[in-house]
This record gives structure tokens, sequence and C-alpha cells, in this order.
């Protein structure tokens, strides 16, 4: 029966139905104020990844994709330099406000050349003939932009000698620290971001084109002293706002549950009133009948919503930055709430019914044309 049915016939006012349709708004609203913050973030970093390409790789043109690429040595070499010296320049010439970022000890190097390579490595193509030692090597070279160490130390990275015969890679990585002050236009506290760069020259293949791609992993933290004139901290607002949808969830929880013990008591007693009447045990096929499946769907999304949100609560407050986890959950969440609700209209219903007719129709049609 649906909640309109049940109320027709003994009078119980939907309760179920109520508490769903409240949690359908709630959470809808909570994932759309959480995609339009997502989305300066996601905006922030792509941007910020565009500028990286265009100034840390040589003649990068938007669109290269794979087909950014060096063919001769001197190209490896001359990418390579290019990217050290634009890192070491950075600050002088970038329109960004970026700050140089190390692992917290001031002594160490903000900048890491390495090259990967095979540990022995002879080939000879003319008499085809190799002989290679797959054990891979790895040669660093450390830079650092710092003042305070002696500047003829910043020269080593041109010293450094590729073995091209036997090479699988280059990386360049470094960090880099910026603040995205662009969320106060959402009365948002900004957040300092850490970005670690990778710059890699791909010849695992050695087919005489290395390949080069960037990568840039974001790291958000809180900043450590935050000061806007004029803000007025919303946090209160929005934190209020995810500890009601949280006890939503926590109600239709405990109200799905109940129907299901409920189901589950009522198969075991008409369990026992078949087998004293006809002596038969039931099926499971019909004991399954007194399972609502739809009640497991609004559990899994009641879970789904409470953990989404508790980690809504933790980046906002800057604990962590698990984006791309709690937007799947937020937003698988609120599917399975909606698609809870249609059954609940009992729409699915309507929709068996027509098929059924249908069926009926088709068999109907078959036997009287044989």
């Amino acid at each position: 029966m649906s909640p309109c049915d049940k109320y027709r016939a003994k009078g119980r006012k939907p309760c179920k139905l109520l508490v769903q349709i409240l949690k359908l708004m709630a959470v809808t609203a909570q994932l759309i104020l959480f995609g339009l913050s997502n989305q300066m973030v996601v905006d922030f970093t792509e941007e910020n990844t565009m500028t990286f390409k265009h100034l840390f790789l040589k003649d990068y043109v938007d669109g290269s994709g794979d087909s950014y690429a060096v063919y001769t040595r001197r190209d490896v070499y001359d990418s390579i330099f290019y990217t050290v010296e634009q890192y070491l320049a950075l600050q002088n010439m970038t329109l960004g406000q970026y700050a140089y970022a190390s692992d917290g000890d001031e002594n160490s190097t903000a900048l890491q050349l390495c090259q990967r390579f095979y540990k022995k490595g002879s080939i000879n193509p003319a008499n085809d003939t190799f002989n290679i030692n797959p054990q891979v090597v790895t040669e660093c070279v450390n830079v650092s932009p710092t003042s305070h160490i002696n500047p003829g130390e910043t020269l080593k990275y041109q010293n450094i000698t590729l073995k091209f015969y036997k090479l699988i890679s280059v990386s360049i990585m470094f960090k880099l620290k910026a603040i995205n002050i662009q969320t106060i236009i959402n009365h948002e506290i900004p957040d300092c971001y850490t970005f670690q760069i990778l710059i890699l020259f791909d010849n695992k293949a050695h087919s005489g084109r290395i390949k080069i791609t960037l990568d840039n992993d974001v790291v958000i933290n809180e900043c450590s002293d935050p000061s806007v004139f004029g803000y007025a901290n919303n946090d209160a607002g929005r934190l209020i706002f995810d500890i009601f949808v949280i006890l939503l969830c926590v109600l239709s929880f405990f109200l799905c549950v109940r129907s299901i013990i409920r189901g589950v008591r009522l198969q075991h007693e008409f369990g026992k009133f078949f087998r004293l009447k006809h002596g038969k045990e039931v099926s499971c096929s019909t004991r399954m009948e007194f399972l609502n499946g739809w009640y497991i769907l609004l559990i899994v999304s009641d879970i789904f919503t409470f953990l989404g949100t508790i980690m809504k609560i933790g980046i906002e407050s800057k604990n962590f930055a698990s984006y791309d986890v709690c937007s799947i959950l937020l937003g698988t969440s609120t599917l399975l709430v909606w698609v809870g609700v249609i059954r609940y209209l009992s729409f699915f219903q309507k929709y068996n019914v027509s098929m059924n007719v249908v069926h009926h129709h088709t068999v109907w049609w078959n036997q009287n044309r044989h």
C-alpha cells in the first residue's frame, strides 16, 4: 500500500514519506551548495595547472596533450634547463602570487631533478645485439632558490649528464604555495594550497621520442592566520544546516530499519502459520515479498549522506580536502533519495501495472494467432 492508501484505510499519517520529502529537499540543497564551492576549487586548480604548463614547459601550446614531446638530445637539455631557470626566476616574472615550498626543513632543497636509467645498457642495432641489466638506478640533483645558499650551488643542474642509451625517464619535482582568495565572493575563508608539481620526461619506449607531461597534485590546508576586513563568517550557519541533514538521515535510517524489522517478523509469523495450516515451508521467493528493497535503498542513501556530510564538515573546517570522494557520496545519496521518493509516490507501481497489461495483451495475441 502507498502512503495515501494507508492514510485512507487506517488513518495513518505518512511519516516516512514526509521525512523522505524533507530529506530530499535538504540533500539536494546541500549538494548544490557544495557543488558551487567545489567548482571554485576545481577552477582554481585547473587554471593553475594550465599556468604551470605555460611557465615551466618550453614552447608549450594549449591543447598539445600527448603530442608535446622532444626528439633531440639538445632539446631535452634545453627543456630541462628552461624548467629549472623558470622555477628559480618564478617570483620575478609570474602574474600569480606563488611561494616556494619545501618539506618543512629550511635547509632542504625545494626542487629535485632526477634521472632513472638501467644499471647497464648496451644496444647495437647494427649487429642485432644488446646487453641490459634491468635493475633501475636513480641519480638526483637538488636545487634551492634560497638566497643564503651559495649561488654556485644552483648551477649544479647544468652539469647533469643524461645517459640516453639506457635512460628511462627524467623527473623534475617541486612544490609551490598559493592562496585562493576568490572564495571571499561566496563569504568563505580562502584556502591555502600546496601544488606538488611533477614534470616527467618519459623515455621508456626508447623510440626517439620523449614525451613531456606535467602533473599537479593539490593539497588544501587551512590558512594559519586568515584576516578578511569586514568579513561576516557564515560557517555556523552551514554547520547548523549540515547537522540538520545528519539528524534527518538518522531519523530516516531509524524508520526504514524499523519497517524492515517489522517485515522480517511478519515473515516469520506467516511462515509459522503456513507450516501449521498446510504443513509446508514457505519458498524463499515468497519470503522475500515481505522485505521491501526500497527501504534498503533508502538506508544506503542515509549512510552515504551521513558519511558525505561528515566529510563536507571536515572539508569546510579545512581538516582534509577529499573533494572527489565527498562529491561522489553526496551525489549518489541524492540520486538514491530521488529514486526512493519516486517509489514512495507509487510511480513504479503504475509502471508495473502498465507492463503487466502489455504482457497479457501480448500473450493473448500470440494464443489467438496460433
